[in-house]
């Protein structure tokens, strides 16, 4: 009897052994996301666009990583130590026409992310109404490094003005500090910009103002630099805000290296369009995160990454 029990257990793991067994889960694909510094408007997107891409499409694993701002994810992208990464429209612009470097960069566009405008924040007992009337003031224009920044550098040269010479410049370690700042009296403005900024959002709680430009000047800068729309910022987009911003500004955009595979951009992609409806519960900027939006920010289609290209095609946007 013993034997016959032995036989039957030694059967019994053969044939189990011959049983199909489920296939082992393939490990999610990691991208690398390079944001921006804490408190800043890409460290809030970058996180919350990781979280929804990574449980609209599991087998992605999108993975955000702080950086110095747009003009360093440049740098990391086309030495391909980022994977993709967020840039703020104007340095976008600028690596495209090859300006201030060595010919138009090789990078190309996942998705457009929102329109980013420029303004300053001041608090409430501030005399300031419009972009002049900070000309000589102690302003923080951003990081050395960010979008932002270079959006301010670009409207004052529009203006007539250096932001250097023309305002007592200050430039901040982390974009975080500008608020505390402001509030503080330490700075008489903020520039930045964008809707859901954190910055503002935070000097607009303590009842504080958003400073943007006359028509006149709107004009000016759009004039100068076409890519420049000017843009009327709606009441009630950031707390206290009763009434509409007039300012200028132009998408900012998710920008994959060289080295991200095509069946990679496209599943992105697919994935950024299936959770854009609950990154649009969690961030106002959101709402913007669309393939049209893609579509029509970028004047030329082979700045779009091809396997971006695919999926927009197969959306009927050609």
């Amino acid at each position: 009897m013993k034997h016959l029990i032995t036989g039957i257990a030694v059967a019994l793991i053969f044939f189990q052994a011959l049983e199909p067994r489920p296939a082992q889960a393939a490990e999610p694909i990691p991208i690398v996301l390079g944001t921006a510094t804490p408190g800043g408007g890409f460290e809030l997107y970058g996180k919350v666009l990781a979280e929804e891409v990574n449980r609209a499409d599991p087998g992605l694993k999108l993975i955000p990583r702080g950086t110095a701002g747009s003009e360093e994810n440049l740098t990391l992208l086309e030495s391909n130590n980022l994977d993709v990464a967020l840039v703020a429209s104007l340095p976008a612009s600028e690596a495209f026409e090859g300006l201030n470097r060595n010919g138009p960069t090789p990078l190309t566009v996942i998705t457009a992310i929102y329109p980013t405008f420029g303004a300053f924040a001041v608090r409430a007992d501030s005399p300031a109404k419009t972009f002049s009337d900070l000309v000589g003031k102690r302003v923080a224009w951003g990081t050395e490094s960010s979008g932002l920044t270079l959006l301010g550098r670009y409207v004052s040269n529009a203006l007539g003005l250096d932001p250097d010479k023309d305002f007592d410049a200050v430039y901040l370690q982390k974009a975080g500090d500008g608020a505390r700042m402001v509030a503080s009296g330490e700075l008489a403005a903020q520039w930045g910009g964008g809707i859901g900024w954190p910055n503002f959002t935070k000097i607009m709680n303590a009842g504080g103002r958003l400073v943007g430009f006359t028509e006149a000047q709107a004009q000016v800068i759009q004039t100068r630099y076409p890519f420049l729309q000017a843009m009327v910022i709606e009441p009630g987009s950031y707390p206290g805000q009763n009434e509409p911003l007039q300012t200028v500004g132009s998408f900012s955009f998710l920008l994959a290296s060289t080295n991200l595979p095509n069946h990679v951009a496209y599943r992105l992609a697919k994935a950024i369009h299936q959770a854009q409806p609950q990154m649009a519960l969690r961030l106002e900027q959101a709402k913007d995160t669309l393939p049209r939006n893609t579509f029509n920010a970028v004047r030329d289609m082979n700045r779009i990454h091809p396997g971006v290209r695919r999926y927009l095609g197969e959306l009927g946007l050609r």
